[in-house]
């Protein structure tokens, strides 16, 4: 097997392989420079170096059986005082905050924030976010894997 990074003649092979899924979401636009990590998995029998540097061009369209694709995204943290203002004091403050960071987000080209909630603030604090336009998202389980540096 080989790993190469994408290619636009891969976009036929990787649109088969989502609608073969069936999964009900669209198909990304791989166009979107928030791909930061587009990359192939063939089936081509030639032993491959699996670390991103090494990665190749490869032939493009041929073999492909799988595909990794990384979309940059963001989490959200809030810090307020509970002890300054008043409650109506801190909504607003929220607000503010909520406004400029959602600004500053879409200016800089991201597409969605995500947020996940202490259990402990999850049902009131959820509410005033779903007032501001965030959705929950049952549907999904979210899976964290964070990133730890290993040395060659």
């Amino acid at each position: 097997m080989q790993v190469r990074r994408y290619n636009a003649s891969d976009l036929s092979a990787l649109k088969k392989m989502h609608a073969a899924q069936g999964f009900s979401y669209p198909f990304p636009d791989l166009e979107n420079p928030l791909f930061l990590t587009k990359l192939v998995l063939t089936d081509d029998p030639v032993a491959q170096d699996f670390r991103p540097e090494a990665f190749s061009d490869g032939e493009p369209g041929k073999g492909i059986v799988a595909a990794a694709l990384l979309r940059l995204t963001a989490e959200a943290y809030l810090f307020l005082d509970p002890d300054a203002g008043t409650p109506r004091q801190r909504w607003e403050w929220l607000l503010a905050l909520h406004n400029a960071a959602n600004r500053e987000a879409w200016q800089r080209g991201l597409e969605d924030v995500h947020a996940w909630l202490p259990p402990e603030i999850s049902g009131k604090f959820g509410k005033r976010l779903a007032r501001l336009g965030w959705l929950r998202d049952d549907a999904w389980t979210p899976y964290c894997k964070p990133l730890i540096a290993t040395r060659p």
